[in-house]
């Protein structure tokens, strides 16, 4: 099936008036993307900010009269001069899947790679992480997520590394970082989400990794347990890692490690501060703007 996309490139200031007047002239959806790659990064509760330059994409069937889109547009945005526009005939895709194209094997430390499943592994003899996240958060390619890897690889290396460990992913997404941790030898783990989404993808992905059943249990917070574990795992953003601080201490026991990401590079100071009062922190670990902090749980 064929649809008709209309492109406005605009501001913030104009960008819902005019997703407003698309919807009114009969567009199936209506989108907003960043023209500028300009990042927004943890708006304040209740509010939506938009980026400078926002395009506003409206999508209509291939079969409407989109001849007067643009008229109708013109004659009640009350915008002068009139955004640039384009309309154009757009052939429809799997877009869920379309990002499968452009996920490819990648190395995270000495040994971890982290393979899309419907793609050869570069290095048979690694350790391979198969993975299709499908609509839950995590793939490596992220920093944060990158960090975070290369962190459970270096713990493998460890005389006391991960071996017959006890892990929580705290935000668990596809299971990643769980799933990471058992193949690098953790004993088992407990993958935590919101989503039930990503409880899913976790479960599916840690079959696709032949984890055997009962090592990898997932839940939603209002049920998980509270069994301390060896190390614990939250790659989420500072406002809910500053608000689970108490909680994450209290599921790390005695001695153990923590690894915490998600976090801005400028907010890592106030992320230490705040868990020092459990942990002993390390130096932040930074990656394009990000940061990864660890440390150990104080007896």
């Amino acid at each position: 099936m064929s649809w008709i996309q209309v492109r406005l490139d605009t501001t913030s200031d104009h960008a819902e008036i005019l997703e407003d007047l698309l919807l009114e002239a009969g567009a199936c959806a209506v989108t907003l993307q960043d023209a500028k790659d300009q990042p927004v990064y943890e708006p304040e509760l209740g509010t939506t900010p938009l980026w400078n330059n926002t395009v506003v994409v409206g999508l209509f069937d291939a079969q409407t009269r989109t001849d007067n889109v643009i008229p109708f547009l013109k004659e009640n945005a009350g915008l002068n001069p009139f955004p640039n526009h384009k309309v154009e005939l757009v052939e429809d895709k799997d877009w869920e899947r379309e990002w499968m194209t452009h996920f490819h094997p990648m190395q995270f430390g000495d040994r971890l790679w982290v393979c899309p499943s419907w793609k050869e592994v570069p290095d048979p003899e690694a350790v391979n992480l198969m993975l299709d996240p499908g609509l839950a958060f995590g793939t490596g390619t992220h920093p944060t997520t990158a960090l975070c890897l290369r962190w459970l690889d270096q713990q493998s290396h460890l005389e006391d590394g991960l071996n017959g460990k006890e892990v929580i992913d705290y935000g668990c997404g596809s299971g990643i970082l769980a799933i990471a941790a058992l193949l690098l030898g953790a004993q088992s783990a407990v993958g935590v989400d919101l989503d039930p989404q990503a409880l899913e993808a976790t479960i599916e992905n840690a079959r696709r990794n032949s984890i055997p059943m009962g090592k990898l249990d997932v839940f939603l917070p209002d049920d998980e347990p509270t069994d301390q574990a060896d190390v614990v795992l939250a790659n989420i953003l500072a406002g809910p890692l500053t608000q689970l601080a108490p909680k994450l201490a209290s599921l790390t026991r005695e001695g153990g490690s923590i690894a915490l990401s998600g976090i801005l590079a400028e907010q890592a100071d106030e992320i230490i501060q705040t868990y020092e009062q459990w942990f002993a922190m390390d130096a932040p670990v930074t990656f394009d703007g990000w940061a990864m902090l660890s440390g150990k749980r104080r007896s």
